[in-house]
């Protein structure tokens, strides 16, 4: 819009419209773009409008990154998240600037309606991604508060990363299909077949629907898993014959880091239709067992005395539970069952590691008749 610099004539107290004063309204954005352009060719008047758009948003956002620094400089998780938010903060301004230049130095140039259509898009994308390290920055913040309690423990925290990492995958997807939903509708085609689309909304529903219905199982699968509570980022977890611990939980798949540090990725809908074991889940105390096939003649008390010695010794055993007994005796061999319990499901899993291995050293070393003979066969057996 155009405002008239109105001068008074003097034979006539009534204002008249200078044409040739007639300046644009863009503010101190314009006035500056104005006051640097003047004098130039018109060529160069855009490109000199579009420099100085970028150098004050650079200024703005050098200005903005160093105030962040000072204020966190005790907080380097949370300074590192909203230093994510220099670049689309940079190029937000770039394109707002450039657009204001624009009004200024090419107002009627007839490739404007292009340039302002790709730095509207410019802007809506940049502002798309403000917003996604804004929830990151969100996140981080809710998270940090909450390890800060000491009376969380660890179970509740990996509660809450779980459902406050899903919420925000959630809300990065809707901020990304507004995102371009907006864009779209900067095309005025896009915008006139709007009645034909909505006219034809419940058949491309019903579509839809039977083309992303593994999609939105798993999607509605992954809020299940995240407000039920069934299972958490960290938890142990025994699923298609392996054991390994929860890495990652999103929207449509969940990732299960090995005891061998192979990633197996199931996705959600197998965590409400499968049954699988949790070792963490109520609690990460967990308890569990070894035997050993032994002969008539293995020392119970010997081994009963070597077990304590080890679990005196070793950090993994939280003291809660051992036990050594002869659970069975048949056809010349004993079974030896050796009951331990640990802080968690991995210690659990060293500790009955590192006690089959004393066990099993003594043995072999002291009383060698107690270990079963091995049955060797041959061609003609």
């Amino acid at each position: 819009m155009r405002s008239p610099v109105l001068t008074a004539a003097s034979e006539s107290p009534t204002p008249v419209v200078d044409p040739d004063r007639v300046v644009p309204d863009d503010g101190g954005m314009g006035e500056l773009t104005q006051s640097a352009v003047s004098g130039l060719p018109a060529f160069l008047q855009p490109l000199v409008g579009a420099a100085i758009a970028v150098v004050v948003a650079f200024i703005v956002t050098w200005i903005g990154a160093f105030l962040v620094r000072r204020v966190l400089h005790r907080k380097p998780e949370l300074r590192d998240d909203v230093g994510r938010a220099r670049w689309p903060i940079f190029f937000l301004l770039t394109f707002a600037g450039t657009m204001g230049s624009l009004r200024v130095t090419a107002p009627d140039a007839g490739w404007r309606d292009a340039a302002n259509f790709l730095l509207l898009a410019g802007m809506i994308a940049m502002f798309a991604w403000l917003l996604v390290v804004l929830l990151h920055l969100v996140e981080s913040v809710l998270l940090s508060k909450y390890r800060a309690e000491k009376s969380v423990d660890a179970r509740r925290m990996a509660k809450l990363r779980t459902q406050v990492g899903l919420l925000r995958r959630v809300a990065v997807a809707v901020v990304l299909v507004v995102a371009v939903a907006g864009v779209l509708l900067l095309i005025p085609s896009v915008r006139a077949l709007g009645a034909g689309i909505l006219a034809s909304a419940g058949l491309i529903s019903v579509i839809a629907g039977m083309a992303v219905q593994s999609t939105l199982s798993n999607v509605f699968a992954g809020l299940q898993i995240a407000f039920t509570d069934s299972l958490r980022v960290e938890d142990t977890v025994f699923v298609e014959g392996a054991r390994g611990n929860v890495e990652e939980i999103t929207l449509t798949y969940v990732v299960v880091n090995l005891i061998d540090d192979v990633r197996l990725i199931l996705p959600s809908i197998y965590f409400t239709t499968t049954p699988f074991r949790n070792y963490s889940r109520g609690t990460s105390e967990v308890s569990g067992g070894i035997s050993l096939e032994l002969t008539w003649k293995a020392p119970v008390d010997v081994l009963r005395a070597k077990l304590d010695e080890e679990l005196g010794r070793n950090e993994l055993w939280d003291g809660r539970a051992s036990d050594l007994s002869v659970t069975d005796a048949k056809g010349g061999l004993m079974t030896v069952f050796i009951w331990l319990s640990a802080r968690n499901a991995g210690e659990l899993w060293d500790l009955h590691n590192a006690v089959r291995e004393v066990l099993v050293t003594e043995l072999q070393q002291n009383h060698p008749d107690s270990l079963p003979q091995p049955v060797i066969r041959t061609g003609n057996a």
